[in-house]
Parts: C-alpha cells; sequence; structure tokens
C-alpha cells in the first residue's frame, strides 16, 4: 500500500507542488554557490554573500593598491639615494685629493713651473667635478634641486653656473613620510649663489594698480577686504562694501561712488575738489569746508569683527575722522612687487642711468634709465647674460642681486658705478663696495686683518708706533707721510674705516701746515676699490706702505692700487666682491694659484676645501640617513603587505575541504528533495481512500 509524507497535510496539489519545488530551487541555488566558490576559489565574490567581510576585504585591498605605489616610490628613492651618495662620494675624494695637493705644494717648496703643471690636474678634477654634478638619476639630475628636468650645471665665463632651484623634490614612503630624491647645489658642491644685499629701502609709494594683497596695511599684517560703514557730522550711516576692491584705484572709485551718492541722500556737500585720492603711502580725502556751523567731520567705522577700514588706514588709535586740512589716513606700507613703477620708488631720488657688473671673465654696462617698472630693471640685468639674477628681499623693501657663477676668488662678483650715471648702483642699493659694506665680508668673508694693542718689548707699555697698520706718503714736495692706526671699533663698515682714515689724516695734515681738503679717502664714481685723493697740485703719486706686520694695507687692496696722476687719486682693489662658496670655487682658486705660483693662494684655498669637505661629509651622512629611512619604510611597508594578504585570504578566500564537504552534502540533499517531490506527485485521491 502507499504510503503519505507526514510533512504535507491535506492541501492543494499546486501548493504541495509549489513548496516542494522551493526546496530543490534553494539547494540548487546554495549548490551553485558552492560550485562557483570551487571555481573561484574565493569564499566571497559579492557583496551580497557577506557585507560586512566585503566592506573589510575591500578596504584591505585599496591599502594593497596604494601600497605598490608606495613600494614604486621606495624602490625609486632607493635608486636615487644611491647615485645620489655615490656622486657625493665622488666630490668628496676630488676634494680630499685636491686638498692633499694644496698641502703638498705649501709643505715643500717647488718651483713655479711645477707647480703650473700641477695645475694641469687641477683643472681635469674641475672637469670631473663638472661631470659629477651633471649626473641623472631616475628622477633627472640629481644635483637639480626642483627642476631635475634642466641640467644644473654649464660652463660660462669662465666659471661655473648654478641654474637649479629648491631644495630638492621628495617622494612619498607612506608612513615613514617624505625624502628627498634631488637636492640643490648648496647641499651638495657647496653653495649655489651669493649675493649683493641691497641696503637702500625703495620705499614704493601707492599707484593706481597698487594691488590691496600688496599691501602691509596700517595694522600691518595686510588689508582684510570687506565693509566700511561712514558717517558725516554724525548723520545718518552709510555702508561701503570693498569687498570686491583689488587696487588702490578700487578702493578710492567705490568710495568716492558711496560719498556721492551719501550726498544726494542726505542733501550734503563732503567732497572738496581733490576728492578721494591717494598720496605717498596714504589714502587722502579732501573734506569740503563749511560756510557756517561746526567743522565738517567725515568718520568712517568697522563693520561688526571687521578690519578693513582699520586696513586701509581711515581709522586709528590717532585718527577719529576726516576733515578739512586733515586729509591724510595712516600710511599703508606698500611692498615692492615687479610691477611697481620706477617713478613709485620714493628712496631713489632722480634719474636712472648705467651700473656696470663684473662677473667671471666677463663684464657689462647695463643702462637702466629706460626702465618704467622694477621688472624691467630685473629684466635688462639678467639679459645682460653675466650670471646673476635679480631677487626682492625678504621684507619687500628692495632688491638683492645674486651671483650664481663659481669662479673663484679672482672671478667674483663686483657691481659698480658707471662715471656720470648719478651714482646709480649705490642709489638702487646695490653697489658691492658702498659705505655700508661690513669689513668683515672682504676678501671673501675673511675681513681684515689689523695690529692692535701692540706693547714695547723694553718698556712693555702701549707703543703707539708699533701700532700703525700702514702709512700714506703724498705727492707734495715734502712728501708728507700720514700714519694710520686702525682700531677694532673703526673696522666695522667701510663708512668706519673712512671716517678713521680720513678724522687721523686730518689731524697730521693740520700738524704738517697742509689745508684739509689736501688728502681724502672715499669712494668714486666708477670702479670699486678704496680711494686716496690727494690736492691735484701735488706732482708726485700717494704711495701706501704696510707697517709692523700689518696685513691691513694689502687686504684693504691699497698696495695693488694704481694712480691716477690726472685725477691726483689713486684706486685701491676691490677686495670686496662676492665669490658664490663651494667646491668649484674652491678648485679655480687652488687652481689660478698654482698657475701663478701664489702660495697664499694656495693656502688659502686649502682653508676653503676644509669647510666644503665638511660640508660634503655631513651632506653626503644626511643622505646615508635618507636612505636608511628608506630601507625602514621597505621593511615596514613589506610587513604590513604580509599581514594585509594573510587577513585578506582568511575573509575571502575558500577553504576547499570544507567546500567540497558541503558540495557533497548538498548533492545528497538535492537527490532526496527530488526523490521524495517524485513520490508525492504521483499519489491521488485514491491513495488516501484507500
Amino acid at each position: 500500500m502507499s504510503s503519505i509524507s507526514s510533512s504535507f497535510g491535506r492541501v492543494p496539489n499546486l501548493l504541495s507542488s509549489q513548496i516542494a519545488l522551493g526546496n530543490i530551487t534553494r539547494t540548487n541555488i546554495s549548490l551553485l554557490r558552492v560550485q562557483e566558490q570551487l571555481a573561484t576559489g574565493r569564499l566571497i565574490n559579492r557583496t551580497s554573500d557577506d557585507s560586512i567581510r566585503s566592506a573589510t576585504v575591500l578596504e584591505l585591498n585599496n591599502r594593497l593598491q596604494r601600497s605598490v605605489q608606495t613600494q614604486r616610490n621606495i624602490d625609486h628613492g632607493s635608486a636615487s639615494l644611491g647615485i645620489l651618495d655615490k656622486s657625493l662620494g665622488e666630490a668628496g675624494d676630488l676634494a680630499q685629493e685636491a686638498k692633499q695637493l694644496a698641502l703638498e705644494e705649501v709643505g715643500f717648496p717647488a718651483s713655479g713651473e711645477q707647480r703650473r703643471s700641477q695645475s694641469v690636474v687641477v683643472q681635469s678634477m674641475i672637469s670631473s667635478l663638472y661631470n659629477t654634478a651633471n649626473r641623472t638619476g631616475v628622477a633627472g639630475y640629481v644635483f637639480g634641486g626642483t627642476r631635475p628636468g634642466g641640467q644644473p650645471f654649464s660652463e660660462q665665463l669662465g666659471g661655473y653656473r648654478y641654474l637649479g632651484e629648491g631644495e630638492g623634490l621628495v617622494t612619498d614612503l607612506g608612513l615613514a613620510g617624505t625624502v628627498p630624491i634631488t637636492i640643490g647645489a648648496n647641499k651638495a658642491v657647496g653653495g649655489s649663489a651669493a649675493r649683493v644685499q641691497g641696503t637702500v629701502d625703495l620705499n614704493p609709494t601707492l599707484t593706481a594698480s597698487t594691488r590691496l594683497v600688496d599691501l602691509a596695511g596700517a595694522r600691518g599684517p595686510g588689508v582684510t577686504r570687506g565693509t566700511v560703514l561712514v558717517s558725516f557730522n554724525g548723520g545718518p550711516t552709510a555702508r561701503i562694501d570693498l569687498s570686491k576692491a583689488d587696487t588702490v584705484q578700487d578702493v578710492t572709485d567705490t568710495i568716492t561712488a558711496a560719498l556721492k551718492d551719501y550726498e544726494t541722500t542726505n542733501s550734503v556737500t563732503i567732497l572738496g575738489p581733490g576728492g578721494v585720492s591717494f598720496s605717498g603711502e596714504h589714502l587722502t580725502i579732501d573734506i569740503a569746508p563749511s560756510v557756517a556751523g561746526p567743522v565738517p567731520s567725515l568718520t568712517f567705522s568697522d563693520q561688526g569683527t571687521g578690519t578693513t577700514a582699520s586696513d586701509l588706514g581711515l581709522i586709528s588709535a590717532t585718527r577719529a575722522s576726516f576733515a578739512p586740512g586733515s586729509a591724510d589716513g595712516m600710511e599703508l606700507a606698500p611692498r615692492l612687487t615687479w610691477r611697481t613703477p620706477v617713478s613709485a620708488f620714493a628712496g631713489v631720488a632722480g634719474p636712472l642711468g648705467s651700473i656696470r657688473i663684473k662677473n667671471g671673465s666677463g663684464a657689462a654696462t647695463i643702462d637702466l634709465s629706460g626702465a618704467q617698472s622694477l621688472e624691467d630693471i630685473k629684466n635688462s640685468i639678467e639679459s645682460a647674460n653675466v650670471g646673476v639674477r635679480v631677487s626682492i628681499n625678504k621684507s619687500g623693501t628692495g632688491i638683492d642681486v645674486i651671483n650664481e657663477l663659481a669662479a673663484g676668488d679672482r672671478g667674483a662678483m663686483s657691481i659698480e658705478e658707471v662715471p656720470g650715471s648719478n651714482l646709480t648702483s649705490s642709489r638702487l642699493g646695490v653697489r658691492s663696495l658702498n659705505t655700508a659694506t661690513r669689513i668683515a665680508d672682504f676678501n671673501s668673508g675673511r675681513g681684515v686683518k689689523i695690529v692692535d694693542g701692540a706693547t714695547s718689548a723694553v718698556t712693555g707699555l702701549a707703543d703707539p708706533a708699533a701700532d700703525v697698520d700702514f702709512t700714506i706718503q703724498l705727492g707734495d714736495p715734502a712728501g708728507t707721510t700720514l700714519s694710520i692706526d686702525l682700531h677694532g671699533a673703526d673696522m666695522v663698515s667701510v663708512e668706519s674705516l673712512l671716517s678713521a682714515i680720513n678724522g687721523q689724516a686730518a689731524a697730521q695734515l693740520s700738524a704738517a701746515g697742509l689745508p684739509p681738503g689736501s688728502f681724502q679717502a672715499g669712494l668714486s664714481d666708477g670702479v670699486n676699490g678704496l680711494t686716496l685723493s690727494q690736492d691735484s697740485s701735488f706732482t708726485g703719486a700717494i704711495k701706501v706702505e704696510g707697517k709692523n706686520n700689518s696685513a691691513a694695507a694689502e687686504q684693504l687692496g691699497l698696495t695693488t692700487g694704481s694712480y691716477d696722476p690726472s685725477s691726483a687719486r689713486m684706486i685701491g682693489t676691490d677686495r670686496a666682491r662676492v665669490r658664490v662658496e663651494g667646491l668649484f670655487s674652491d678648485l679655480i682658486d687652488l687652481r689660478n694659484s698654482l698657475e701663478t705660483n701664489d702660495t697664499l693662494g694656495i693656502g688659502f684655498a686649502d682653508r676653503t676645501l676644509t669647510a666644503t669637505i665638511d660640508q660634503l661629509g655631513q651632506t653626503r651622512g644626511t643622505v646615508g640617513g635618507f636612505a636608511q629611512r628608506v630601507q625602514i619604510a621597505q621593511t615596514h611597508e613589506e610587513d604590513r603587505n604580509t599581514i594585509d594578504s594573510q587577513v585578506r585570504s582568511q575573509l575571502q578566500d575558500l577553504d576547499y575541504t570544507e567546500a567540497a564537504t558541503r558540495f557533497s552534502l548538498l548533492q545528497t540533499q538535492l537527490q532526496a528533495a527530488m526523490q521524495t517531490t517524485g513520490r508525492i506527485s504521483q499519489n491521488s485521491l485514491l491513495d488516501f481512500l484507500g
């Protein structure tokens, strides 16, 4: 007799078929998923499989993908730092060889011919250094700074000019931070540039095109654009929106329009014929005088917490309002920009003329008379192609001329006057030898050595005669000799030095019966160098002689100067030239000194090489530290990748044994369901009745 499954009650055949089919379908779906897992090897193939695990796996995938780029960066950085280290090592070896050669030439007697032959060896070192300094790595030129795509060093005017910029490119190492993969020349082969720092505040005034972002403002931190409030004679308050103002002209136009509208609305007269304008560094407002009644008063204020009126100098602790005869606001301190017109240089009186720049083996006379703006001055100087560039100083008050050409001590840069050009370089503050030049900067930073505080070997007391640094013999018939005794306080600047020489000379001229104008020390309107002038009636030449083993006369350039009978003056050698420090300059100095058999120059090269070797050693040590950081970052990244991959595998990858077991169970379940469904579907009413 047939039997019926106890899981079914007396239900319609359609319902029982649907229930059975649903069971078979669910089993098939489960079987399909297991088959998919076995085929892909993954437990999770879509987000719906397990949303929590899927989110975790997605984050791990993202981390592993980012890690691929980080690994590339690490490999890239490691390769670049390796080339950097090798290049620095080669430069350091060259410097050591050059120093050893200098020591040998100073320590052992040698003929001029022998030393000239050694200069050829040094020249080969310079050529080798040039190749090393222009070496390329995986990131470009390793000494190119932030511009590794362009060759950093070029030969020019007998020297080597650095054309790179910045401290260098950096690469991302993930959690380990960043490391540079290129560096600038100042950290590699020594200083990349030296500058003549401007000594004059060009003191730009306001112009119609002066931008508000270029103003320090009455309070100092700049100008904040916003809304200001204005009231006339205590009347209604009006708002002036300066939020869209960009230039000084925008400000004056907006305030003028607002005040005109105020006049119309309130039937008053505020502005005089001068209106709202600017003068010097101030905004100005011409208030029309009153025919009768109280003195007119225009008062500005800031809206809420705004500072626009204060920044524009319309109000301050000392100014409450504008009135007739009181038109100037507070100073707005415009900063110098390349757009600043030459006509706005309040610190430069008179028209510009020409300046002369000498650098390396080149020289150029640069005419600035046609310059209309500071950018024109910059372009004129830089287009002369003498290895210099112009920059605005950090305070925005003047300009600096930067020497980029390493040409040694003899090829150092000087900026001079051109006779008859109205002292243009001095008025711009860029003459390399001026009254503000520090004596400590003479002779490439070695300064000037004097004898001071000398005592008598017999009495042990102060001996004024032994303190004399040099004498100046005039060309008068009597051959008057002036003794110059310099002290520490005299050696601060060129101005203090000249004051000391002229002061001591004046007293001795008077004692010799000569008029005060018979001698004068100063600077010329022309080439650089201390100038000693005498009365034009004196027929003999001025002669300078060092005394008491003092190096002052020689180091001030007075013993190597030349006398010009037509002008009755002697111009000393310029000892305040601007030398670019670094290995190129050191090797050039050593080569030149060997060529001329200059033992003092060889000794100087030895001392500068010592400083450069120290700099190279520090830089190489820094690069080694960066390389160690890269190695640590690589180890850390590999360890993290391993852990991330393991966790991802545990979450995502399939356990084949467990999946195979489930697959077998599902097959059995499917077979049982189909057999049961088949048996039930064959039953009829007769099976129930029988």
